[in-house]
């Protein structure tokens, strides 16, 4: 516990020591996903400490946004084939975005988050293809993510280089803050076939967004696509270039809102009026891939992704109260991938309670399929593995969200085990 809050102390003292910079602000909840968006504006009353006499507020007028967060997910399984057990992970975010218009460099954008993270993984304890935490993976303190981005042309061109995570803008999950279990609340669950990067073990990688009509956007990326990040940079603080390099490429069609306002993920701004975003993507390596079955070698490797998100419904039309729904497919050669093919849909509703604060109930369901070539001898055969989760979504303070989950799953890691699992998400923002 000590070393949890010396790490909390460090985060917090680097974010005020890099708002030493004088800049225009760009909003991190822009950038980040997943578990680590936030679902409402910042404003005065937006964080736990507030806005400190009003030096938030100054710092963004000069062009600086910094955020320090809490995140934890606690899971249990109630009910299953395996004896019950409780599972906590959680995870503490520091970030700094500076803009640097006021120095004379329009469009110039510095980004940096470090996170503390720990705990232990329901999902691999009950052989899960789908994992019950969004943000489960690795024990680690470390320099998460930095890049330097130049914008021209009102957004409509933009070029980025750094240490940056795949996952974190290509077959990312739009609505993932609607959801808790991975594939939806984070990124597709597979996309590490080719070595896809994710956060926080970013690699070294550079990109550019192009949108050449208003409602269409293209983009690439190139990282280095290591096989095992967390071994070959601890820290984050040393950029190592490992493995092949893997490139990832998307088109993107946003009806009801401009392409060079859509980041990866939403919030509930974007949820206003009747927006959508439709997502067709590919991830590639051209590296040497190991066949299971023959052992031979195949000299690449290739994901195909499409998503799509779309409001259904609104109680006002330019409004963000209503119904919400998501659909992901992605599909790898199974002959080298186990985890070769992915499905997930949900449904969110946004504002059904008559309450004052923000607040969702969604349900998600993902089913997860596994390459009959990797079956191992006597194995009758894989069965799909199915998920739901619903859960309700609780914003009372801005600062604080709480959000309670039920989780079930069928077909455990392909097999005929079933679970349940019972656990609430809760994130504070300092």
């Amino acid at each position: 516990m000590r070393g949890r809050w010396v790490r909390s102390v460090y985060l917090l003292w680097l974010g005020l020591s890099v708002c030493a910079w004088p800049a225009r602000s760009q909003a991190a909840r822009d950038i980040l996903g997943g578990p680590d968006s936030h679902e409402t504006g910042e404003g005065p009353h937006g964080h736990l400490l507030g806005d400190w006499g009003g030096t938030r507020t100054r710092l963004a007028g000069r062009g600086v946004t910094f955020d320090l967060q809490y995140v934890a997910d606690f899971l249990g399984n109630i009910e299953g084939d395996k004896p019950g057990t409780f599972a906590a992970w959680d995870r503490i975010r520091g970030t700094v975005v500076i803009a640097f218009d006021s120095l004379g460099l329009p469009g110039l954008h510095f980004f940096a988050t470090g996170v503390w993270q720990e705990g232990s993984s329901l999902g691999t304890y009950l052989g899960l293809l789908t994992s019950p935490s969004g943000m489960s993976s690795q024990n680690t303190f470390r320099l998460d993510s930095w890049w330097v981005e130049k914008r021209w042309l009102k957004d409509r061109l933009v070029a980025r280089v750094g240490q940056f995570a795949g996952q974190d803008f290509y077959g990312a999950q739009h609505l993932a803050a609607s959801f808790i279990f991975e594939p939806m609340g984070y990124a597709l669950g597979n996309l590490f076939n080719t070595f896809e990067v994710f956060d926080p073990p970013s690699t070294p990688a550079v990109e550019i967004r192009v949108v050449p009509i208003p409602h269409l956007y293209v983009k690439s990326m190139l990282m280095a696509g290591d096989s095992v990040p967390f071994t070959h940079n601890r820290t984050g603080l040393i950029p190592q270039l490992h493995g092949h390099h893997v490139s990832v490429a998307e088109i993107g069609f946003t009806p009801g809102q401009k392409a060079s306002s859509v980041r990866a993920f939403d919030n509930v701004a974007t949820r206003k009026g009747y927006s959508g975003l439709y997502q067709f993507g590919v991830s590639y390596n051209p590296g040497t891939f190991i066949a299971p079955t023959t052992g031979t070698t195949r000299s690449q490797n290739y994901l195909l992704y499409g998503m799509a998100s779309q409001a259904l419904w609104r109680v006002n039309p330019k409004g963000g109260k209503g119904l919400d729904a998501t659909v992901a497919y992605d599909w790898s050669p199974p002959s080298v991938n186990r985890l070769y093919r992915e499905l997930t849909a949900g449904l969110s509703y946004n504002e059904p309670l008559p309450v004052h604060f923000h607040n969702a109930m969604s349900i998600g369901y993902v089913q997860n399929t596994l390459s009959p070539e990797f079956l191992p001898p006597g194995v009758p055969g894989w069965r799909p593995e199915h998920a739901v989760e619903l859960n309700v979504l609780l914003d009372p303070m801005q600062w604080l969200l709480v959000q309670p989950v039920i989780q079930y799953f069928a077909n455990a890691g392909g097999g005929t085990q079933h679970a349940v699992v019972l656990g609430f998400r809760t994130k504070v923002d300092f």
